[in-house]
């Protein structure tokens, strides 16, 4: 089995139109969204469109769960531009996504982890971010990682746990032979946050990330891939939205101007 890993698309759509080229090349036999799918400045209407056309099988993120349920008035800048595009028919199809899902014997798919689409899997937000290289977030420890996988598969002869949510392409494999793969993101390569702590997430380049998962007889085949596209349209398009924070990330995988702290 060879299964195509996507999460944290955002909008974007040339970013996703490219990833899924190269996934229809690598010859996957299955994808999987992982979610947060439309939330941010750019192509909110379309990317949903494209998505409900293709019907993978997919989850909902911490922002399909927020941009649905929150009051306008407490969502973030880029929530409150996705809710202010969305049609009826997009709304329900997001309503619909499962937390999670089950999609084999040996695969559990999840946006942060099995009990939470807020809390960060591989990573680990720290209290430092004024005195730690680390800008905030370190990798997460293998006790840390193996308590946020709770009991998700465990037991389960080579188990394959998908997440998303920091961005971050990692793959660890926990002390009781479990293997969490982190996708990264297809859509944003570099994003600050305040909460629970200050801290950025960078991948350092602006190419579009995904991962393709492949069942061999000695266990998993991990791929990471980086996908080139068009991110300066994408830049462009989040600057006429009123969006340079995102317009810098796009351009370089890398926060240069911040997300007001007014909209989280």
């Amino acid at each position: 089995m060879k299964i195509a890993v996507v999460s944290d698309i955002h909008g974007n759509l040339p970013a996703l139109e490219a990833v899924l080229a190269d996934i229809a090349e690598a010859g996957a036999d299955i994808t999987v969204n992982l979610g947060d799918i439309v939330s941010g400045p750019l192509w909110v209407a379309q990317t949903a469109d494209r998505l409900m056309a293709l019907d993978l099988p997919t989850i909902r993120g911490n922002h399909e769960r927020q941009l649905l349920t929150l009051p306008r008035e407490r969502m973030g800048a880029s929530d409150a531009y996705a809710a202010a595009q969305l049609q009826p028919r997009q709304r329900q199809w997001l309503a619909s996504l499962p937390a999670t899902l089950q999609l084999s014997d040996e695969v559990f798919c999840c946006h942060g982890t099995p009990g939470s689409d807020l809390v960060y899997f591989l990573e680990t937000v720290t209290p430092d971010f004024a005195e730690a290289a680390s800008r905030g977030a370190r990798a997460a420890t293998l006790a840390e990682a193996t308590q946020r996988a709770g009991a998700a598969m465990q037991g389960v002869r080579d188990a394959l746990i998908l997440c998303g949510h920091t961005h971050s392409p990692r793959t660890v494999q926990l002390a009781d032979g479990r293997l969490v793969v982190n996708a990264g993101s297809v859509g944003l390569q570099a994003f600050d946050d305040l909460h629970p702590h200050p801290h950025v997430i960078e991948n350092g380049s602006p190419h579009a990330r995904y991962a393709i998962v492949s069942r061999a007889d000695a266990g998993w085949h991990v791929d990471h891939r980086l996908v080139p596209y068009d991110w300066q349209a994408a830049a462009r398009l989040a600057e006429t939205n009123a969006r340079p924070d995102w317009a810098d990330a796009l351009r370089s995988g890398f926060v240069g101007r911040w997300e007001s702290p007014a909209a989280p």
